[in-house]
């Protein structure tokens, strides 16, 4: 099970109030910065600015420089139907932003900063203030948070990208912590790929697949319990994957 060959490096930015230790990273060794929603005003070398249907027009960028772009749902959806849909991966942005980095750039590295989708009762909820907690939402694709990050990370680990969280908060994200250094040595995330398919398969098998991306606007009435052994499946096989040291060659 040899990895994909990949040598670029993703950051993703959410709105968490942590986020803002950003600003004490060199962000240079990351070939994109993808900011999620109102992110895009913590740091200013970002590149892809990703924002769901209904994100308000006065909360965007008023304009984009040439090396920047924005990422909406005509380029996402297509993206993260390619693995599997929203359903199954989930549908909240932190999710989606992850599955556009993979898909688009197939990077090495997925690094993420101020997605851990854990808000305090009192206080900032987000680095502007007071925000809405949208992956706590009523939404039968978010009932186990942790699940759809393991389920992001066998398949990340599966296209050779190794993925990682920058926070030091608590997290619903399962993904190892990373320090942020430039110099910390680049590792391989190593799956079974053979047990990555055999749980695709059983979604495939349910059939919960909808093209627009917009699932809430059908009338689809999912078998929760199915879904439930889906997302246990996702998180124990992530708890066996093994990580190994890069060789760099002179």
């Amino acid at each position: 099970m040899s990895p994909q060959q990949n040598s670029s490096k993703v950051l993703i930015l959410g709105s968490a109030p942590n986020v803002v230790g950003v600003q004490a990273i060199d962000v240079s060794c990351y070939d994109e910065i993808i900011v999620i929603n109102n992110a895009w005003q913590v740091l200013g070398s970002w590149t892809e600015h990703i924002f769901p249907y209904d994100f308000p027009r006065e909360s965007q960028p008023k304009r984009y420089a040439k090396d920047q772009r924005a990422v909406d749902e005509q380029l996402f959806v297509r993206r993260q139907n390619e693995f599997g849909g929203f359903i199954y991966a989930g549908g909240t942005m932190a999710l989606t932003a992850l599955y556009w980095a993979l898909g688009e750039h197939m990077p090495s590295e997925i690094h993420i900063l101020g997605c851990d989708m854990i808000y305090p009762d009192a206080g900032k909820t987000h680095f502007y203030g007071e925000g809405t907690p949208d992956p706590l939402r009523d939404d039968f694709t978010l009932r186990d948070l942790y699940a759809k990050s393991a389920r992001f990370m066998c398949l990340a680990a599966r296209n050779g990208c190794s993925t990682y969280n920058l926070s030091r908060k608590a997290s619903r994200l399962c993904f190892p912590r990373h320090s942020g250094r430039i110099n910390e040595n680049p590792v391989h995330f190593l799956i079974n790929h053979a047990s990555v398919q055999s749980i695709l398969d059983e979604e495939n098998s349910l059939g919960y697949f909808i093209t627009s991306g917009r699932y809430w606007e059908t009338d689809l009435k999912p078998d929760l319990q199915a879904l439930d052994k889906i997302d246990q499946q996702w998180t124990a096989l992530s708890n066996t994957i093994t990580i190994t040291d890069i060789q760099i060659r002179n």
